[in-house]
């Protein structure tokens, strides 16, 4: 929604009545009463109150973490930068849960915080996001970290303002988890990161249960929006200056199949190519079980949609891949990159590939290392198995030993690093189109933007190009970026 219009629907709301039933109508009105809540508590410290959220995990994370952002702000919150935990007068993490040393590293950051709350009687710490989904996770942190103000999950993070002012006139931890939900509110503020370009939640969760991942689990089942839905808030983003979007879901290639009449993803795709003033249009994250023709002949015949496909492998070996419960053989993956480089052949092809997996001998291994020969991928993400409570996978026998994933691991990171190279070198020389995106963090002359298939470049420009997609030569290739020069 237009901030303009936003803050007419905030300032016409009488909160002298109970709150209004209808979302997002509710949220508005918690808003103007939290805001006036702060008002006081400024007037009370003498001062701003300052907010930070630090995120982990996913782009559907980072996306949660700006409407988040939107809702501080417009309470009345100065947002600092997500290193400065230890100066803010709120701090939330937006927790990821996929790996155990994940939920570590909150619980570590929570044992440092504890200090600083009982030194800053203004602080307030919130989580929320896909570890609050954990049911032992929520108890634990009721039993050992008490000072914690308020507690989340995924499927109401757009109940945040209700949830804060509750917060405020709690006299103990605030606790709202949904086991799921069918209800999906938008139309709340965001603050994006960059003014230029924006993630968009196509749809929420996932039905592949997939042996090895808690997110079915915690996201719940599959559930799209609306295709106009989509279609206002990209029309909105673009008048406000948005020139990439990045469509989110779990699984976008599922796209559409909850509605009675299902709608393909790659139809969804066609509507939004529509949209003026929107130049790149990307996707995350597709399965390569759902991956059909429909949607590579319409990749192939676009003008905007970038000629980048993150398609996870996660193994090559067809064994592994159905004690992982993938859906698809070693055969189904190299056929299905043979036709995306037949019909796109610039395509960027990236995956993530997992080490490891309980029961993963040599021989299984050695087909994950032919697969990476035989694609060559643009890059890869590759990950140590890590033993997921709550999933099938973690209940299987044959862990492999640590020193022998170790070594794997190792192994496949050089072959990647070898083939990614080779394949960034193809197009050295080349003049391409570069979004810029942000001053160079090392030589402030410099600026740093994004290909269309993900690669960062590095190149001497003014401040002005930011945020415009700029014509640039590909100079050198230091393996995962390019030094270029503005054509």
């Amino acid at each position: 929604m237009n901030n303009t219009l936003l803050e007419k629907e905030i300032e016409n709301l009488d909160i002298s009545i109970e709150a209004p039933e209808t979302e997002p109508l509710r949220q508005y009105y918690f808003i103007k009463k939290t805001r006036i809540l702060l008002e006081q508590l400024k007037d009370k410290y003498k001062g701003k109150l300052t907010a930070c959220i630090k995120t982990f995990g996913c782009q559907m994370n980072a996306r949660d973490s700006e409407k988040l952002t939107g809702i501080l702000e417009a309470v009345g919150y100065e947002i600092l930068d997500s290193k400065k935990e230890n100066e803010a007068d709120f701090v939330i993490y937006n927790t990821c849960t996929v790996r155990e040393n994940a939920n570590l590293k909150v619980y570590g950051r929570l044992g440092k915080m504890s200090h600083n709350k009982k030194h800053n009687p203004k602080l307030k710490i919130a989580l929320c996001g896909c570890m609050m989904q954990e049911p032992d996770v929520v108890e634990k942190i009721r039993k050992d970290y008490g000072f914690v103000d308020l507690v989340f999950g995924t499927h109401n993070i757009y109940k945040f303002p209700e949830l804060l002012y509750n917060s405020f006139k709690a006299e103990s931890t605030v606790i709202d988890i949904w086991k799921d939900t069918d209800k999906i509110v938008e139309d709340l503020p965001v603050e994006r990161k960059f003014p230029f370009k924006s993630g968009i939640n196509i749809m929420f969760g996932c039905n592949n249960f997939c042996s090895y991942c808690i997110v079915p689990y915690v996201r719940g089942r599959e559930r799209s929006r609306q295709v106009n839905e989509i279609i206002k808030e990209i029309e909105n983003l673009a008048n406000d200056g948005v020139v990439e979007i990045m469509l989110l879901g779990q699984n976008v290639n599922s796209y559409g199949n909850d509605f009675e009449e299902k709608i393909p993803f790659s139809e969804l795709l066609k509507e939004v190519e529509k949209v003026d003033k929107i130049k790149r249009i990307r996707f995350m994250t597709p399965h390569p079980k759902d991956l059909s023709d429909d949607l590579i002949e319409v990749i192939k015949n676009s003008k905007k949609i970038c000629h980048h496909i993150h398609l996870p492998l996660q193994s090559g070996s067809s064994r592994i891949l159905k004690a992982m419960n993938r859906h698809y053989t070693k055969e189904d993956y190299l056929l299905l990159v043979e036709k995306i480089r037949k019909e796109i052949p610039d395509a960027s092809i990236t995956t993530d590939i997992i080490v490891g997996f309980p029961g993963e001998t040599e021989e299984d291994f050695l087909e994950t290392m032919d697969v990476v020969k035989k694609v060559s991928f643009d890059s890869a993400f590759t990950f140590i198995y890590s033993k997921r409570t709550g999933t099938r996978a973690a209940k299987m026998p044959d862990q492999v030993p640590e020193d022998i994933v170790h070594d794997r691991f190792d192994r496949l990171l050089a072959l990647v690093r070898e083939e990614s190279s080779k394949q960034a070198n193809k197009i050295v020389g080349q003049t391409l189109p570069v979004l810029a995106e942000e001053v160079n963090n090392q030589d402030s002359t410099m600026l740093t933007g994004k290909l269309a298939n993900n690669l960062t470049v590095h190149f001497k420009g003014g401040k002005r190009l930011i945020g415009n997609v700029v014509d640039v030569k590909l100079v050198e290739c230091h393996d995962f970026y390019y030094i270029g020069e503005v054509v």
